[in-house]
């Protein structure tokens, strides 16, 4: 596999890394769409509904910390085995899976304490704070299996291994297909059976990564010696993994955000309308980080190898790819809105009013492939600085206020708190590709993409 991160043609070669990981971002999707489209089939949907989207705090939480520490850690692993340096990415890997375990024990007894006040804080009202509890208790015991399966997997995929990357995700998603309407409807179980299937699903996924990691075909190794938490080792996976934490936790702010506006505006409704929209966001956004993720390995590897040709012609073919990927997405949800709302809901006034909320929520997504491919390729040359940098200007400098300051500006509240999201996705994109122009030409010493 080094051999072919060195030499192969980058077409064939990103194609063979990020076609794995894509499938694997598309068929992580359904673990959250299914869980929706079987919750929207319930008789009380719309309130369902609107539980789970109250729940996607926690969520992010969780992601945040499997990126802090996968995503922080994999792309370091990758360059120092370009560098041949291969113990020294083996301390990287031993010291993310001790991390991922202290942290996934400390968010789940943190959630066990204070379940309740997590959930109002979360944007709950009194018709949905038994929903979303029955829903969060059982969720978050699976935070081990969750940040196991994906922090590790971000390292089986930095080695070339995207097939078995994908198999990992694959593992999950079909097995939660089959448990969900078994949890749901066959035992009665509704939201509560949802958060059962996923569990067992993220259980079976998580085995799946072990038994690479403790098997043969892996280049990396997870070394007893290396377990106990060596802080020069920790600082480098903190420096570039914060910038993905960032991104995740921040997304959790955001969602509170939104939720308590939309609840102010536009009741239990307009959230459970949230709920859609973010697995809409997911569906554009998820096969453009698996593009990326099959991206990285190449970046990484040949950027750690000085070979700087390789690393430009990459990113630029990157580029392409998932700006025609976001501009046809896009265009879909803006002429189609009610078939993908439909997806999720039969209640009519749940899709005429998700349906108006798609169309604006989305409009920003046009040049989404633009600014995630800058923001992979930061962290794939070691600059999470920069990452980090783009994604607090966009949630904290640009989108929270406006959900809070556009309401009182416009005749339409509810209209005007969603329109705070393209407004700032337009805005981040176009400033951070002026500066990555820039960046790219002075980090590679080449003209710029």
């Amino acid at each position: 596999m080094q051999e072919a991160l060195a030499n192969k043609k980058i077409p064939q070669l990103l194609y063979s890394l990020a076609l794995p990981a894509i499938c694997a971002q598309i068929v992580s999707l359904l673990y959250n769409v299914v869980d929706r489209i079987y919750i929207g089939r319930l008789p009380d949907s719309a309130l369902a509904m609107a539980a789970i989207g109250l729940c996607v705090p926690l969520t992010t939480i969780i992601d945040a910390f499997t990126g802090l520490f996968g995503r922080g850690g994999a792309p370091l692993s990758s360059i120092l085995l370009g560098k041949g340096e291969i113990e020294e990415a083996d301390y990287i890997l031993s010291n993310s899976f001790i991390a991922l375990i202290v942290t996934s024990v400390v968010i789940t007894g943190g959630v066990a304490l204070f379940q309740e006040p997590l959930l109002y804080l979360f944007g709950a009202s009194q018709e949905t704070i038994g929903y979303a509890r029955s829903y969060i208790s059982v969720y978050s015991i699976g935070t081990i299996f969750s940040q196991l399966t994906v922090g590790l997997n971000y390292f089986i995929n930095t080695q070339g291994f995207t097939k078995y990357g994908m198999k990992t995700v694959m593992i999950g998603a079909f097995l939660n297909i089959i448990l969900d309407p078994f949890f749901i409807f066959v035992l009665d179980m509704g939201v509560q059976g949802a958060a059962f299937a996923t569990v067992l699903s993220q259980c079976a996924s998580c085995l799946w990564v072990l038994k690479f990691f403790f098997g043969k075909k892996t280049i990396l190794h997870i070394k007893r010696k290396y377990l106990k938490i060596k802080w020069s080792i920790l600082k480098q996976i903190l420096m570039l993994g914060s910038a993905p934490f960032f991104m995740s936790a921040s997304e959790g702010l955001l969602t509170i955000s939104f939720n308590q506006q939309l609840l102010r505006y536009g009741g239990n409704l307009a959230v459970s309308s949230m709920t859609i929209m973010i697995s809409m966001f997911n569906f554009l956004l998820l096969p453009i980080e698996g593009l990326a993720q099959g991206s990285q390995p190449i970046i990484s590897f040949n950027y750690g190898a000085k070979n700087d040709e390789r690393v430009r012609h990459t990113i630029s073919l990157a580029f392409k790819v998932t700006l025609v990927y976001s501009v046809l997405g896009t265009l879909s949800m803006e002429l189609f809105p009610h078939s993908f709302v439909g997806l999720f809901t039969r209640d009519p006034q749940l899709l005429e009013l998700g349906s108006r909320m798609l169309r604006v929520y989305v409009f920003g997504c046009f040049i989404l492939g633009a600014n995630s491919t800058c923001q992979q390729t930061y962290n794939s040359l070691g600059d999470g600085k920069k990452s980090f940098f783009f994604a607090f200007y966009r949630k904290i400098i640009l989108l929270i206020p406006l959900i809070f300051i556009l309401p009182s500006l416009l005749p339409n509240a509810l209209m005007a708190v969603i329109l705070a999201e393209p407004i700032s996705d337009i805005v981040t994109t176009f400033t951070n590709v002026i500066y990555f122009k820039t960046f790219i030409k002075r980090k590679l010493n080449l003209p710029a993409v």
